[in-house]
């Protein structure tokens, strides 16, 4: 089996598949089970949180990251995951699946069947059909070099462009820190990302006029001598870094040997509460 996103992975644990991939596509970092999902029996503590939003605290359960990490823990456990983290590329010539590193050579694959949930960088497995309009999901992490200490942990706009503005703990910060960073949240076409008004620069400063239009700010600076009004310094940010995803679904010229699952999320949730009985052994220990 290819592909390494949250639905390929439980794929591959309720059939006991292998899995191999590329890159790890890891669900975002804030997205979450609502509360209601029940873990339990993969020795995944429930969680229960509120996001404090200007539209009322949201309840989530635990984040999907964490469930994604579980699984792919026990499949290598169960040597699952042949090539780990190791392979950059893959080139399947008809018979042969070729996984390579940048050094060398890892593994030739002969399969029956291979069930595909998409790989950037596996060539000549299935020709790609044409996308009349790719459009992208498009994270932009700010840091928030003074300011950075509120309350607030999630923004929803009306716009495509800094959709969303989740408020973390900054990592660049050891330790438990009240100081908060960013991530913008944008849906974006692959044209706007030649289009300096939907650049990183751009994305930041829209970060910072969306909390100033929602009164909030930044660090207290004394009264005003005059009317003895406070004064607040204005939000310093600096620009972490840029990551995207796809938010189109690639359609691919069908093989008779290549299967393209259909499955949602709820049900191959709802075929992981029956199939992790197969793994007890190893989940009891954990």
């Amino acid at each position: 089996m290819i592909g390494s996103s949250l639905e390929a992975v439980l794929f591959a644990f309720n059939n006991e598949l292998p899995i191999f991939f590329t890159e790890r596509e890891e669900p975002f970092r804030f997205d979450h089970f609502s509360p209601e999902i029940d873990l339990s029996y993969l020795k995944i503590e429930p969680v229960t949180r509120a996001l404090r939003t200007f539209n009322g605290d949201k309840i989530v359960g635990v984040p999907k990251r964490v469930l994604w990490e579980r699984l792919l823990f026990v499949l290598s456990l169960t040597t699952r995951i042949p090539v780990a983290h190791l392979c950059t590329s893959m080139r399947y010539d008809g018979q042969i699946l070729t996984c390579t590193s940048e050094y060398s050579k890892l593994a030739e694959v002969k399969f029956d069947e291979c069930y595909y949930f998409g790989d950037d960088n596996c060539t000549q497995l299935l020709p790609e059909k044409m996308v009349d309009s790719k459009q992208y999901i498009c994270y932009d992490w700010v840091a928030f070099n003074s300011g950075g200490k509120h309350e607030i942990d999630l923004i929803n706009t009306e716009d495509d462009f800094v959709k969303e503005i989740w408020y973390y703990s900054s990592d660049r910060i050891d330790g438990r820190t009240k100081v908060k960073d960013a991530c913008a949240v944008s849906h974006l076409s692959e044209e706007d990302f030649a289009n300096f008004d939907f650049s990183e620069t751009m994305a930041r400063f829209k970060v910072v006029h969306e909390m100033e239009e929602r009164g909030m700010k930044g660090v207290f600076n004394g009264y005003c001598p005059k009317y003895g009004n406070p004064k607040y310094y204005k939000f310093k940010t600096s620009t972490i870094g840029r990551t995207k995803t796809k938010n189109y679904i690639q359609e691919y010229e069908e093989a008779d040997n290549i299967i393209i699952p259909k499955v949602s999320l709820d049900e191959l949730l709802e075929e992981l509460s029956v199939s992790y009985v197969s793994y007890y052994n190893l989940i009891k220990h954990l």
